[in-house]
């Protein structure tokens, strides 16, 4: 059915419009540099904060205004969980990255890709290079990480070694190309250091796990680069529901049962051992050696980061 004029639609707060954010609108089309060829584009937004509280009030009903304000809204929203209001919130961006970082991050499967094809197109000569400081051990705390630096002559032939095997790689796919190896063959001599480049579109609720993950400290460098781009661009379009989710998911705490039960062991003044050894939470292994991960490690990181607030 045609809509006329004269039978456009309202809610409780007027005519219907769609959202703007002048902070935002002047976002969009900017390129965010990141790494050494890497940027984040906001391509387009739809909704911001105010869409997030229509949402919730097609669901609590009209007197909800008069109980608490659309701050408040926000944050009792994404405290108890109700997310589907966030969903009301959209995102488009263009990005440009690493292929061995796009690999982590094509991981968040709720979300519209559209990547770059070596298939059809030609790779450009682009490749990421760390910083020294960037090149270190391998973390003896975390599995997937890195940690304390590297004598300087290793850091060195490490970025030696790339820089040729980019270069040497790279040659070897533009004469592939240049003797009719297909595009999708020739393609397979290029190493993940390469850049790709997609279209990445998600609501404003997958984005938040996301951000959640990536700008963890435990998360590749990398992509915390590009998270926090991202998540830059999201506290222009809606930030109060950001606020909230770093005040409640970033900056907040999680407790597990036996994490409570230690907790009340502490309350009871046991030591940090003793309430853990009563939880069964464990901090040392069965020769005695004590652990350097595992649940008991990670709670007491938290009490300490309880105690540096």
């Amino acid at each position: 059915m045609l809509l006329l004029p004269s039978d456009t639609v309202a809610d409780e707060s007027g005519p219907m419009t769609r959202p703007s954010v002048p902070e935002a609108d002047r976002l969009i089309g900017v390129r965010r540099p990141v790494l050494r060829h890497g940027y984040v584009v906001l391509v387009d937004y739809m909704g911001n904060d105010a869409a997030i509280v229509q949402a919730a009030r097609v669901s609590y009903g009209r007197g909800t205004r008069s109980v608490r304000d659309d701050r408040g809204l926000i944050r009792y929203l994404l405290r108890h969980r109700h997310t589907t209001p966030f969903e009301m919130v959209e995102f488009k961006f263009l990005v440009r990255l690493p292929i061995y970082v796009a690999r982590q991050w094509i991981r968040h499967r709720t979300a519209s890709v559209n990547e770059y094809s070596a298939r059809y197109s030609i790779v450009p000569d682009e490749y990421d290079l760390p910083d020294p400081d960037a090149v270190r051990q391998q973390s003896v705390t975390n599995r997937q990480g890195r940690g304390e630096p590297l004598p300087p002559e290793v850091v060195e032939r490490f970025r030696s070694d790339l820089d040729r095997v980019a270069r040497t790689a790279y040659a070897a796919y533009e004469k592939a190309i240049a003797d009719g190896v297909a595009r999708e063959t020739a393609r397979i001599l290029l190493p993940v250091a390469y850049y790709t480049e997609w279209y990445w579109k998600t609501n404003l609720h997958n984005l938040f796990h996301f951000l959640a993950l990536r700008l963890d400290a435990h998360a590749q460098e990398e992509i915390r680069a590009y998270a926090a781009e991202i998540a830059a661009v999201a506290r222009a379009v809606a930030p109060v529901a950001m606020e909230a989710f770093e005040e409640f998911q970033v900056g907040g705490l999680e407790l597990s049962r036996s994490e409570l039960k230690a907790l009340r062991g502490l309350l009871d003044g046991q030591t940090p051992a003793d309430a853990c050894r009563q939880a069964g939470l464990e901090l040392t292994r069965a020769d005695g050696t004590p652990r350097k991960s595992g649940e008991g490690v990670e709670f007491l990181a938290k009490l300490e980061r309880i105690r540096t607030l």
